[in-house]
């Protein structure tokens, strides 16, 4: 029973397919009865519906694949008649132009599966493009004026001689010669379109004959399709046709892809030993530099990237991705060396059908830097910080940091940016030492994925680094929070180009490009004063008492601590307490004394007084007397609560 319902649904497999695999690809019109049968197109999908990432412009949707079958074979010398069909798409296009004359895009279509792994006369032959005069004539394609083919006959092929088949030039009424004919068409690209002009299509022979159309390299704005929540968004395509002979599409509607948001909302900012949450409290009295080789120095944290689903992250693939219907999970495409564009004014490079510019980018852009301090991060992917990174030759997602968002890698070689610094533990195996980099005009890295597990959620991560020296008397670095923002890149905040233009087919902008729509801002660091709490136990002014209160800073002293200065605020607990409480003093300059008398700061109190200070090594002094301090006096030393800062000073009260 199993093997009868597993025979069962390949038949079904085969019926829907109406012999896509097996010789019957492209077969031999004119050598066979003809089917009887009305010549038409259903539309299914390429391969499995790809997810896109809801960030991208510029996502690579899933193939179209039109299987024809039916008609009235036609006779040998006869122009094969050709048809215009035409993509529409929920979203904007974005497949590159290669020309920015006729808009002609990488988009392309492909008769009978050239080059492909199926068996089959189509199959087997080269891919050719559509070309006239020399030129590639994609306004035309095999019409009038184009590419014109004809069903004849081809002396040798991989089966040997064929007649009735496409061979190119117009034909007559006698057995015509020649090579096969164009198989490769590029698309008419303009807004949410791509028209496909002079496409042959020659009904198949017999029936179980099947002519198919396969449409490639479709980009689209999955930024301009709603993501998000159980049900993803999806990218839809509907086609029309118009043809010179008796051709319908049946089912001409499909999803050609799902949109998520490639990035997670988890990707974040951690501690330096990638064991918890970041966003570590800096002390502006304490400076932080990196100098040891084997230590962690310096260390701020570690920037999380990870994916949202297992394909978010992509390598850029190489230029021979030409089987067609194979599924590379790279940003490359369908590869097509012999259709180019001119050399680019933009990348300097020349441009081909199906190459992205680069692998997925991952960008951390920095901001509210304080004055005076320097980031820097890896210039690879980590394990934590730099007394852990990953070792060599290992087998999980991988990325390099890359000159700037848009570099494009010319010579085949990541360009690395300068390396400035190594470190690591340079005498641990397997691990290797890792190289830092600043951050590009202090607030930007970008790393190029070079490795990925498709079957997996991946994160990477990279360690990032702060470099300051405290000078609390200048107030630097000043108080605040430092963030970072997670993205893709390149994105419109980079400057290359902007939402409109990013989002908009070019023959010019770099592939692949993406929003700053859904970018994760996360907090890395939070710059506060140097502070000192001192607590006044007993403080009067009743009954002919009174208190006067001092406060010393002392960080100028012979052990090196960095002179500070700052305001004390005053808070009063107990009977009769001021109404503006706290009370904060003028600015308290290093090496001096601030003092005040109780009757002034909070007449008519009795309770005890909290002060903190925004400097370190406060020290206060309380005398309490009665007026005159002719029959009781008494002095004391405020007690320390709490100190924040490195200096030397080890005295608690």
């Amino acid at each position: 029973m199993p093997e009868f319902r597993k025979l069962i649904i390949a038949l079904a497999v085969v019926a829907l397919f109406a012999g896509l695999a097996s010789a019957q690809v492209g077969g031999l019109p004119g050598t066979g009865s003809a089917s009887g049968l009305p010549f038409t197109c259903g539309v299914t999908n390429g391969a499995v519906t790809p997810t896109l990432r809801a960030e991208g412009f510029t996502e690579l949707a899933g193939d179209i694949v039109l299987i024809c079958s039916g008609g009235a074979p036609l006779q040998i010398g006869t122009t094969i008649p050709t048809a215009n069909i035409t993509v529409f798409v929920n979203t904007t296009v974005t497949s590159r132009l290669l020309s920015s004359t006729t808009t002609a895009s990488e988009a392309l279509l492909l008769v009978n599966e050239p080059g492909s792994t199926l068996t089959g006369y189509g199959p087997s032959v080269q891919q050719t493009p559509c070309v006239a005069g020399g030129v590639q004539v994609p306004t035309v394609g095999a019409g009038p004026g184009g590419c014109v083919e004809s069903v004849g006959s081809v002396a040798a092929s991989a089966y040997g001689p064929q007649l009735g088949v496409p061979v190119n030039g117009a034909g007559g009424n006698y057995l015509f010669t020649g090579s096969p004919g164009a198989n490769l068409f590029q698309g008419i690209t303009s807004g949410n379109q791509v028209v496909f002009n002079g496409i042959p299509v020659m009904a198949p022979a017999t029936s179980g004959d099947t002519l198919v159309l396969r449409i490639t390299n479709i980009r689209v704005n999955a930024n301009g399709i709603t993501a998000g929540g159980p049900t993803p968004g999806a990218v839809s395509a509907s086609l029309s046709l118009n043809s010179s002979t008796s051709l319908s599409i049946t089912s001409s509607t499909l999803t050609i892809g799902f949109v998520q948001q490639g990035l997670s909302t988890s990707s974040t900012a951690r501690n330096a030993g990638n064991t918890g949450s970041g966003n570590p409290t800096l002390n502006q009295c304490s400076g932080s530099s990196i100098t040891s080789t084997s230590g962690t120095g310096g260390a701020l944290g570690v920037l999380q990237f990870i994916e949202n689903f297992s394909t978010a992250f992509k390598v850029k693939g190489v230029n021979t991705q030409n089987i067609p219907g194979t599924i590379y999970n790279s940003e490359n495409g369908f590869t097509q060396s012999s259709i180019t564009n001119s050399l680019s004014t933009s990348t300097g490079i020349t441009e081909t059908a199906g190459v992205a510019d680069y692998g997925t980018r991952l960008k951390a852009t920095f901001s509210n830097i304080p004055s005076g301090v320097s980031l820097y991060v890896t210039t690879r992917d980590v394990t934590n910080d730099f007394s852990a990174s990953n070792a060599t030759g290992y087998t999980t997602a991988q990325a390099v940091l890359v000159l700037a968002e848009t570099a494009v890698d010319v010579s085949n070689v990541l360009p690395l940016a300068s390396q400035t610094t190594t470190y690591g533990p340079v005498s641990t195996i397997p691990l290797s030492p890792v190289a830092i980099n600043p951050a590009t005009g202090g607030g930007l890295a970008v790393w190029e994925v070079t490795a990925t597990n498709p079957n997996a959620i991946d994160t990477i991560n990279f360690g990032l680094y702060a470099v300051y020296s405290s000078n609390p008397a200048a107030n630097t670095p000043a108080p605040g929070t430092m963030s970072v923002t997670l993205s893709y890149a390149p994105t419109p905040s980079g400057g290359a180009f902007t939402s409109s233009t990013g989002s908009v087919a070019s023959s010019s902008l770099t592939l692949p490009r993406f929003s700053d729509s859904l970018d994760i801002t996360k907090s890395i660091g939070t710059f506060v004063l140097c502070t000192t709490s001192l607590l006044y136990p007993y403080v009067i002014n009743i009954n002919g008492f009174d208190t006067g209160i001092s406060v010393a800073n002392t960080t100028t002293d012979p052990f090196g601590t960095a002179a500070q200065q700052g305001t004390c605020s005053l808070y009063f607990y107990g009977g009769s307490a001021p109404t503006t409480n706290p009370f904060v003093t003028p600015t308290v300059a290093s090496g001096t004394i601030y003092a005040n008398l109780a009757s002034t700061l909070a007449p008519g109190f009795s309770g005890y007084m909290i002060m903190n200070c925004n400097f370190q090594d406060a020290h206060g002094f309380a005398f309490v007397s009665d007026v005159g301090a002719r029959n009781l006096a008494m002095g004391y030393l405020a007690l320390v609560l709490t100190r924040s800062g490195t200096s030397p000073e080890a005295l608690n009260n």
